[in-house]
């Protein structure tokens, strides 16, 4: 059954559920976008030492060494999937992508990575290094503070051409895993 209507309005109860059915069925197309859109990140560069595939599979690998759960890691390595349309709201975009996997904590890790990042090199742009205190009164500590770690202790200093760095295969399973309810 294909639904036949060419406006909602003239839709049945009938093929919404067949429509909603046919979401269920297609779930893994989820976690194939999601490696899509990471494996598009290997030709981008912008200037960086390493291009923003390994960048996004480093910082991920780092937040797993350092004994992050499941959905930090998940995020980490998803963190700048944004940077496939624009530069310029990476995060908010990347932190609405994974929204429905991850909880409001991680969720919120990846929204204001980059003003928090920033403490790291928006003095060189003439912005506010200290940007992420814009964000002091709208997130809880504990996202404060989880936000800090994330930026500070694995996104900044995953530009490193020579970590061992895990592949992409290795978090196949985690995108699969978190993106099929």
């Amino acid at each position: 059954m294909t639904a036949s209507f060419t406006r909602m309005d003239e839709s049945t109860e009938a093929q919404w559920r067949h429509i909603t059915e046919q979401h269920f069925v297609n779930q893994d197309r989820i976690a194939d976008r999601f490696l899509m859109l990471l494996e598009s990140l290997s030709v981008i560069t912008d200037g960086f030492n390493t291009d923003q595939l390994t960048h996004c599979l480093q910082t991920a690998t780092l937040a797993e060494r350092a004994g992050a759960d499941d959905e930090v890691v998940f995020a980490s390595l998803l963190h700048d999937v944004g940077k496939s349309v624009t530069v310029a709201n990476h995060g908010p975009i990347a932190a609405e992508m994974i929204r429905p996997f991850v909880r409001e904590d991680v969720y919120q890790m990846i929204r204001v990575h980059q003003d928090f990042q920033g403490r790291h090199y928006y003095q060189y742009l003439g912005m506010d290094p200290d940007a992420r205190e814009k964000h002091r009164d709208t997130l809880t500590p504990e996202q404060f503070a989880l936000a800090a770690r994330f930026a500070d202790e694995w996104d900044q200093i995953a530009f490193d051409p020579d970590y061992d760095t895990l592949p992409l295969s290795h978090f196949e399973p985690l995108i699969r895993r978190l993106t099929t309810h």
